[in-house]
Parts: C-alpha cells; structure tokens; sequence
C-alpha cells in the first residue's frame, strides 16, 4: 500500500490520511464501503453518498454523525445529526454487487462529519461553504510547473532552442524562436490545440469568476505578487506562446516536438532526440495529412487549431485590463496586436476549412481530433460575428462523444462545445433558445445512461475520461445558469463529486487535493517518479475501459494494484507510475477544472480564495516549500500555518541566519564580520551545541551583541522523510519534546526564552505538519530563501555536493543582478566539518561589503 503522508490537517481532523486511504482500500475482512466527495460539501449544494457492496443485500438505513479530532482518532461513534432511507438498490456496477445512494442534501449545518450504514463507514468530510475556497489556485500550482521556457518549479529554463520547422512554405529546418507555453502532460510535448483552449478557459475563469484567485506569484511564476491575478499571469503565459505559434499572418505552427520525446522519462530541459542539437520540430499548419507513425494523419484543413487561436486572442483582447496591475496604464498596442492576431487566425482558419490533426513519428497515438465547425463557431461568437457564428452553431449541434459509449482519442474537443454558451449569452429570442436546447439535449443523452447507476455515471470511459467529467460538468452549469433549470444539479454534483474520491476506487482524481484524502500519489510524472518532486493540482487521466488498457502498448504496473479489489472488467483505474492511461496529468484537463473549481468557490463563499485550514498543503518548488511573510501581502495560504521563507519582497532588506549543530569553528570569524559591518543576525542553534560547554563564550556574545537566538531541534532531528517530504518521521509528542528540551538548553545558556518566537527546523526540512505543531507552540517557523548556495557553505571537500566559496559567493551575486534579494533570508553556518579546508566565513566581510554597496540592509528575527 503507497500511502503519501500528507501534512496539513492535524487541526481539522488528524490521521484522516491514514483512515482515508485505509477505508478507500480493500482486504479480505471489508466487504463493503461508502464513497464520499473528500473536499467535502457546500450546504445549500446536492450532498450524496454511495455505498457499494461485494454482497447483495442492501441495509435499510444510513446515519450521519458529526465528529470532532479526538473521536475519530480513538475511533469513538459520532452523535447522529441525521438519518435517512437507502433507497434505490441500484444493483451491480463495477467490482460491486450492490450499490446505493445515500441522499442527505436535506442537511445543511456546517460541520466535520461521516456516514455509517451497515457495515461500512465513510472518510471523514466537512460541510462548509468554503470546502472549495483556494482549489483554483490549488491547481495552478501544476500550470506553473507545466510551463517550458522558464520553468519557476524548477528555476531553470527548458528547451529553449525551439525549434526547426517542418512542412512549412519556409525551407524545412529554418529557425523559429517559439520558447514558452507548457507542455502538454507527462511527455514535453506542446500543442496549440490543447494550449489554445486551456487559455481560453483561464481567460473565462478570470473574466467570470475574478474573486476566486489571488495574487501571490508574479508574471514569472515565482514567488510574489505583482498586481494582476495569479490566474491571469497565467493566462497570459499562454497567450504570448500562441502570439509565437502565429507569428505573421500567413504562418501558423501546430505543435511543437513529437512522440520522439518518450524516449525517456526525464526533468525538461534540453533534448537532444531530434538530431539538431537541443531544437526540436515545430509543425506548421499546412490543412494536409502529415505523418502519423508509419502512415499519415487525417488533418483536411486548417479551421480547427485556426479557430482556436483566433478564440483565445479574441477573449484575450476584451480582458485585456487584466493583464495589468490595478491602476496601471494598459498597454494599448499590445491589445491592438490581440484584435489584429484574432482576425488573422480567423482568416487562416477558412484557408482550407477542416480538421486539423497532430503528428507522429513512431507510434500512432494522435490527438485525432474529428470537428471543427464548433470551433469556427466560437470564433466568431468571441469576434461578436454573432450570425456567422449562429450558422456553425447549427452545424454541430451536439458534441458527438455525448451519450456515445465510446470514442478515439480527443476525437471531439474541446470536450464541450464552448461556442454555444458563448454565443447564448451575447444573443436573444429563439436563436439564445435554441442554443440552451441543444446544450440541454446533450445532458438528456448522459442521463440515460448515468440514471442507470448509483454513481450517476454516464461518461464513457475513454482515455482522458476525467477531463470529459469536467467539461460535462461545466455543460450542466452553463446549461442551469443560462436556463435557470435545476433538473440536472444532482448530475452536475455527480461528476464533482466523481473527481473527488465518489468512485468506485474511492481516490481523488487531482494529485494533492485534498492534503488530507486518498489521491495520486505515484502517478506518470518524471517530476515524482525521479524526483519525488509534488506536482500539486494536477487532475490525471482517470479510469478507462479495461479493453483499452489491455490494448496499449508498453503499459506495466512497477507495483502492486492497492485498487486491485475495485478493478473490474468495466473500468480500471491505477495510482502507478507505469499507467500512462489512467494516471498521467494534462495541463489543458487541469486548466479546464481551474475555471469549474472557481465557479464552485464562487458559489459557496463571499471570500472564495481562502481555503480552509488542511485543505492542501504548502507550495514548493525544488528547493522544498515556498512562503511568504504576512508582511508581503502574500494571503494564500493564511488559514493554514505557512512558514516564512521571504520577508518583505517590496523592501531591499537581507536577513542573515547561521545555524549550528556539530560545529562552531567559524563563530568568532561571523561575529567579527557582523560587528565590523554593524549588522545584526539570527543564531538558530540546537540543544546539542548549547550544553558543550566550549561553546558557552560564543552563546553569550552572541546574545550580548543584540543577535537573535532561537532553536534548531535539540537533537538535530530529521522530522520527514527525504524522499517523501510527506511522510512524518516524528509524532507530535516527540517533536514537542524534541523543541521543548531544545529552548531549555538555550535557557541554561542564557538566552532569553521570551524573545524566542521563531523556529527553524534542523536540516532546514520540514512539512505542513512541523508548521503546524510549530505554530501549536506559540512559535513561527521559518527557513532560508531559495535560489542561492549560501546554505551549501557546510560542503566538504572532497564530497561529492562540494561547493567552494567562489561558487557559493558567485550564486549570491548572480542571483541579485538577475531579480534581486529583497526580502531575502540567507542561511549560512556557524561551523563546518574540518573536511572543508576554507571555511566560507572567510568571504562574509567582502559579501557584506558587496550587498551593502547594492543598497541593502540588514534585519534580524
């Protein structure tokens, strides 16, 4: 059993992680089990259950109890707010004999509950109408990640040598600079057609639902805000690749790379597969069959990635104040380019109107897509061509895959048709009617089938059937708000709730969410398989058919099936790295669930940005988890204990830290400097260096020299696991201890306990579990800043992680010409083992010299 310990929600509801995933999973002894949505329910929404059974008999009644913390852990009964029928059995479906749905939509109190009935048990889960709060956000977490070019996970730039063209009027292999934009999934492949309309629903989630996003990373990605909404930063990301793709008005590039990239799981960075060093193929759009594995594609024209552009720059250029801060004078040519780039690609569209297909080169898996007149329809209707974009309306009706048992891969996409919601809300009288009635006659096609099942299930299960959820799920909303009819809310629900552990496997679609639930913890990422690096927000493929997993090529499972109880010769889905097909992220499928997740904050809180505390965990990036100080307006994470990581990033202010454990050799040498250049530092020191007692007249120079000391463990105590940073390696007993004896020994030495608010953990590692026990003890806990190697001033060197002064002072230096320190913490250290012939001490006055000469100053903890 994988289990991911996942922090954050000791003071909502603790060892939920275990109990979730426990009760999510089978053995021998459970034969029955209750489905919940893990992020919980909003009170005035449908709130439904399913219990699932191997056997057929069905139990007559179900309960809910509301619980607190202690009861669930002790496992203790709840008190029973409320009690209801079983109703329906809805027989067999899936791995299951029997199954259920267990209606309480009745009961709205706020509050921490679960469902008993016969001999199962449901995960805990909240009614609240924040449940949602900060998920958008959540799951721009994996957008950034995503991005080529400069990637702010990583901190480092890919592919930049993008890229050669192919089937272009231009000699084949010309150069063109087409750097950005994200990659498509897993592999680094990029498509416009995918990036197009991921774009497009970031710019409606924006235009729409502005409230539910915040502001706390900059245009780059990295940490900071900047004055414009996070989400349309992000979008903009998007709309400067596709500003790339389509340079002039007569060229217009596809995709960029091909299957060539699977030829290894890796970190993006700069391939070499393509035999041009690190450039990679562009693909332009020439409207005729290009190369599909050993034969060629069924691209007939240009309209459908055309269209998609001109979409995207069209809704680009009406919200085009978003991209600027508040206040700020707008840049009016670039709003100008927008409208130009819109009516150019609208133009190339109807150079040979028809599918456009992407290409490969040694299999044949294909973004096939199959129709494009939905997609002229909602470029004219986002041109305000509202007659135009009537007549393609009526061309397609209804997207095809719907009430449909099966269909290829991205044959129909977008998976929802966007132009009819677009068009209905910008035209009146019977043409607004009929829009609404085609949106409504495609839901009637999925309840057929979905009223069949307990799970109200009717969305094939092809590859990618997840992101199909998503799009239905937002047909039944745009149906209901344009419309005003409620009929289809429970159907709606059924698929929100799908995503989020309501399934027969009973696990969270989205890697991350909630921090306290069963979600992906293995999936088909070179982010987490090699790095164990997280990649927040993420919403993977889910389930498919088991005939099609049988039939794809090269597919093993590394591990074994924690689900294996819950396959079935319907479905399958696996939390393992080695399924590409249920458990792969894509970026367009994540930014289509941003713009539903907002609409559902939006509905349930006046202040949807804020997430309950537990929710989710902290953001990271390489270098671990990333904060801010309340201080620099960073308010994201404010329910939930974040550490301090940055001070305040408007200010050209510098914190120093030195820590010590094992070592004090070049304490004197710190001191000197710091006094000499008339600064003041934060000492965070162990109860191990305190009680030696050769280490007593430095302790109190540095307390008498106005320095901070503060504690760094007593022990030195690594708290989580290195490579699941998830997975606690102490109980909340033993680091209270551990902390406790840690400022007594600073005591002993003479420190001032009552000036001790802050804490940073030993090995500078730690998870959103250490945060909150530190918090509990009246204490923030902070770390240093990434981006530079003052912390690797420790390094011996003859090891293999060495870093000599030069490269630890030149990372300093480069990194302030590049963005600059405000608000930097950096970490150094008191000591360093003998195996370090130089210690780094030795550079600290000229470093001081330097930063000062750069108008920094200097503040203390």
């Amino acid at each position: 059993m994988k289990i991911r310990s996942l922090p954050g929600l000791m003071t909502l509801v603790p060892m939920l992680v275990v109990i979730s995933k426990l009760q999510a999973q089978a053995n021998d002894s459970v034969t029955q089990w209750i489905r919940i949505n893990q992020l919980g329910y909003q009170p005035k929404a449908v709130k439904v259950a399913v219990w699932c059974s191997k056997e057929a008999v069905l139990p007559g009644e179900f309960v809910l109890e509301a619980v607190d913390a202690e009861k669930v852990e002790n496992g203790k009964k709840g008190k029973i707010v409320f009690r209801g029928k079983s109703g329906k059995a809805f027989g067999a479906y899936g791995p299951f004999e029997q199954t259920a749905r267990l209606d309480f939509s009745s009961f709205t109190a706020k509050g921490t509950y679960r469902i008993r009935m016969g001999n199962a048990i449901s995960p805990v889960f909240v009614i609240d109408a924040a449940a949602y709060a900060g998920t958008p956000d959540f799951c721009l977490r994996y957008m950034r990640q995503q991005r080529s070019g400069f990637n702010p996970f990583l901190r480092d730039s890919c592919h930049t040598g993008d890229g050669y063209t192919l089937y272009g009027p231009m000699p084949d292999s010309s150069f063109v600079p087409v750097t950005g934009g994200w990659h498509d999934a897993s592999d680094y492949l990029q498509y416009a057609i995918t990036s197009a309309n991921a774009t497009y629903h970031l710019l409606m989630a924006f235009r729409d639902f502005p409230k539910a996003f915040g502001d706390d990373f900059a245009a780059n990605g990295l940490p900071g805000n900047n004055g414009i909404t996070d989400v349309m930063d992000e979008a903009r990301w998007g709309i400067d690749w596709l500003l790339k793709m389509h340079p002039r008005a007569d060229w217009m590039f596809n995709q960029i790379a091909d299957d060539r990239d699977h030829a290894g799981m890796r970190i993006p960075g700069r391939d070499t597969f393509y035999g041009k060093a690190d450039q990679r193929p562009v693909y332009f759009i020439n409207g005729l069959p290009q190369q599909r594995g050993k034969f060629l594609n069924q691209t007939k024209g240009t309209s459908s990635t055309a269209a998609k552009f001109a979409s995207a720059f069209a809704l680009g250029n009406e919200l085009s104040g978003g991209f600027y801060p508040s206040g700020a004078q707008e840049d009016a040519a670039f709003s100008v380019l927008l409208a130009e780039k819109a009516n150019t690609a609208l133009a190339f569209a109807y150079r040979r109107q028809g599918v456009t297909q992407t290409a490969s080169v040694r299999a044949p898996y294909i973004y096939a897509e199959e129709n494009w007149t939905d997609d002229m329809e909602l470029a004219h209707a986002s041109l305000g061509q509202h007659t135009e974009s009537m007549r393609f309306a009526k061309q397609e009706t209804i997207t095809p895959w719907l009430g449909a048992d099966t269909a290829a891969h991205y044959q129909w996409y977008p998976f929802i048709n966007i132009g009819h919601g677009e068009l209905a809300r910008k035209v009146k009288g019977t043409d607004r009617s009929e829009l609404i009635r085609y949106y409504k006659e495609g839901i009637q096609r999925v309840v057929a089938k979905a009223g069949k099942n307990a799970f109200n299930r009717g969305i094939p299960f092809i590859w990618c059937s997840n992101n199909l959820t998503v799009a239905f799920a937002i047909q039944c909303r745009w149906y209901r708000e344009l419309s005003g009819d409620q009929q289809f809310r429970p159907l709606e629900q059924a698929c929100i709730d799908w995503l989020f552990g309501l399934n027969p496997w009973g696990t969270s679609m989205v890697y991350g969410l909630p921090a306290h639930g069963d979600n992906p913890v293995d999936p088909h990422s070179g982010f987490t398989h090699l790095k164990q690096y997280p990649i927040d927000g993420g919403l993977v493929d889910g389930p498919v058919y088991t005939t099609i997993f049988k039939s794809l090529i090269g597919l093993t499972l590394n591990d074994a099936d924690e689900y294996a109880a819950f396959q079935s010769d319907l479905a399958v889905y696996h939390d393992d790295y080695g399924d590409y097909s249920t458990n792969e992220p894509t970026m367009d499928g994540t930014a289509s669930l941003i713009y539903l997740l907002a609409g559902i904050a939006a509905d349930g809180d006046p202040d949807p940005h804020h997430a309950l505390r537990g929710l989710f965990g902290p953001a990271h990036d390489l270098n671990g988890i990333i904060g801010e100080s309340p201080t620099s307006g960073n308010s994201r994470m404010s329910a939930s204990p974040v550490a301090i990581t940055r001070l305040d990033s408007t200010k050209k202010e510098i914190a120093l830290v030195f820590t010590g454990h094992d070592y004090a050799n070049s304490g004197h040498a710190i001191l000197v400097a710091l006094q000499d250049a008339g600064i003041r530092a934060s000492f965070f020191l162990t109860g191990d260096f305190c009680r030696k007692k050769e280490n007593l007249p430095l302790l109190h120079a540095i307390r008498d020299n106005g320095h901070y000391l503060g504690p760094h463990s007593d022990k030195h105590l690594l708290y989580n696991d290195w490579k699941k940073r998830d997975s606690l390696l102490v109980t909340r007993e033993q680091f209270r201890k551990d902390l406790t004896e840690n400022i007594s020994a600073l005591a002993t030495a003479g420190a001032d306990t009552a000036a001790m608010h802050y804490f940073l953990p030993a090995y500078e590692w730690y998870n959103d579990s250490i945060t909150e026990w530190t918090k509990q003890s009246g204490r923030q806990l902070v770390n240093y800043t990434p981006g530079t190697l003052s912390h690797a001033d420790y390094t011996e060197d003859t090891a293999k992680n060495f870093r000599d002064n030069t490269t630890i002072f030149k990372s300093i230096t480069d990194l302030e010409q590049q963005s600059g320190l405000n608000g930097y913490i950096l970490l150094m250290h008191i000591g360093a083992a003998p195996g370090r012939k130089t210690p780094f001490a030795a550079e600290l006055p000229a470093l001081l010299t330097y930063l000062k000469k750069q108008g920094y100053t200097f503040v203390r903890f």
